[in-house]
């Protein structure tokens, strides 16, 4: 925002200096060419005037002198001739016999003035030539040709462009000075507000947003600090109060355990199948709360490293995946699965081990528990782009298309899944876990029956800083 606010300043402090300068840059060139014209009219009024008398006298001394002195002195050429075409001086080389002043001569005998057109360049270079006849009235008595060099018009035109270019430059940096100003006077509340909308976003106590910038600005900043305050300590309040009740509910739940531990050898036979159920309740219980607890751990994390952006945390996903499957093979056989990892190629990706340990323990915990007796659990470690992918497929029941886009919501369970004492938390926590470190979970069924659960992260860097 702030390149596009600096531009759009910038562009229309440009337009107002062009606005002002190219006018200038014009009015000066054509004031000095004015100035170029004026001043050899002059001249040839002059010369016309003495070309008139020496007509009237027949003595072309005194022209002849002054022609002569004036282009020794200025440099310019002077043609002049009689009424008949004869020519009474030529000067500075300059010839009545020449076409172009045979042309000049023709006209100014015809009672037409001859002055340049167009207007003087600091580039010009060349000659301007000009005419005028002799005489009064329509009694035409000689002519007048006149070549004046413009290198002289020229570069007084040339500096004085350089004057105005030299002033719109500094006009032109007071306003790219003014523009960054101004534009860093507006901008930065915005940059300290979207600081704090992305913590308040990600779940942590943003920062107090500082009063600045325009009026309206400042309002906005009180107003959302104000705001924010409300939303922190509702936030706190929920993951304390989770957090809490699934602290203190532990000793009840530990005492619980050993009273009904206690009463077991109290109870008959026939009273062993109600003290296996309030058992494997217990259990479902305390499962439950651990799952809580994590999936606010998660949440919390993911809110942190999406405000902090963190980088540094790297492994390899590979042994991993293998550190995992000496974990959890014994379990998938007890459970009557074959579990195959396929991960030897090291694949760096941007997490800690303990977080992709965690997600790999879920994905294969989900696979064990549902695929059922008989089943094939693949466990595999690729890369795919930028990204590596972890990807636990089976071949048990699976889920159907429209249980796929559930399966990460909090609490839920397919139906019907026999076997199953899950909390319905575990994807969902694996999910967070993914976002925090800018990837995610992908699932979808595999072929020709069953789930394939994908975790897709950024690669990252290995011990040799390769990515």
């Amino acid at each position: 925002m702030r390149n596009r606010v600096q531009a759009a300043l910038l562009a229309f402090a440009v337009l107002a200096v062009a606005a002002f300068a190219v006018p200038l840059l014009l009015f000066t060139a054509s004031d000095r060419t004015q100035q170029l014209v004026l001043g050899r009219s002059a001249d040839l009024d002059r010369f016309a005037s003495l070309m008139d008398q020496a007509a009237a006298t027949g003595d072309t001394s005194a022209i002849t002198a002054e022609a002569r002195r004036y282009t020794l002195l200025y440099g310019e050429a002077l043609v002049v001739t009689d009424a008949r075409r004869t020519p009474v001086v030529e000067t500075g080389g300059m010839r009545a016999a020449d076409p172009a002043v045979a042309r000049l001569v023709d006209a100014a005998l015809r009672n037409a003035t001859t002055k340049p057109g167009g207007t003087l360049q600091p580039w010009s270079h060349g000659y301007a030539m000009f005419a005028e006849p002799a005489g009064t009235g329509t009694q035409v008595s000689g002519a007048v040709v006149l070549r004046a060099s413009v290198r002289v018009a020229a570069h007084d035109v040339a500096r004085r462009w350089a004057v105005v270019l030299a002033g719109t430059a500094l006009v032109a940096l007071a306003c790219t000075v003014l523009a960054r100003a101004a534009t860093h006077w507006v901008v930065r509340p915005l940059r300290h507000l979207d600081r704090a909308v992305g913590q308040l976003a990600a779940g942590l106590p943003p920062e107090q947003t500082r009063a600045g910038g325009p009026p309206e600005l400042r309002q906005l900043a009180a107003g959302f600090n104000r705001m924010a305050r409300t939303v922190t300590a509702a936030l706190e309040q929920q993951r304390r109060l989770v957090a809490d009740t699934s602290h203190q509910m532990r000793n009840p739940m530990a005492a619980l355990r050993l009273r009904v531990d206690a009463l077991h050898t109290h109870l008959a036979p026939s009273a062993d199948r109600t003290y296996t159920g309030v058992t494997t309740e217990l259990d479902r219980l305390e499962t439950l709360l651990d799952d809580m607890l994590a999936l606010a751990t998660a949440e919390h994390r993911a809110g942190e490293l999406a405000v902090t952006d963190a980088t540094d945390a790297h492994c390899d996903a590979a042994a991993v995946a293998r550190a995992q499957h000496h974990l959890w093979e014994p379990l998938a056989h007890h459970a009557g699965a074959r579990l195959t990892t396929r991960a030897t190629t090291p694949v760096p990706v941007a997490c800690t081990d303990r977080e992709l340990a965690q997600i790999t323990d879920i994905l294969l915990d989900n696979a064990i528990k549902y695929a059922g007796r008989n089943a094939e659990i693949t466990l595999t470690c690729t890369t795919e782009g930028r990204s590596a992918v972890l990807t636990v497929t089976d071949n048990g029941p699976g889920l159907k298309a429209e249980e796929l886009t559930r399966a990460t919501t909090r609490f839920w369970r397919a139906d019907g899944r026999t076997g199953a004492t899950g909390t319905g938390l575990g994807l969902a926590i694996a999910e967070q876990l993914l976002a925090g470190r800018g990837g995610r979970l992908e699932l979808a069924v595999a072929e020709p029956r069953g789930l394939r659960a994908r975790a897709l992260l950024p690669r990252g860097l290995v011990d040799g800083g390769v990515r």
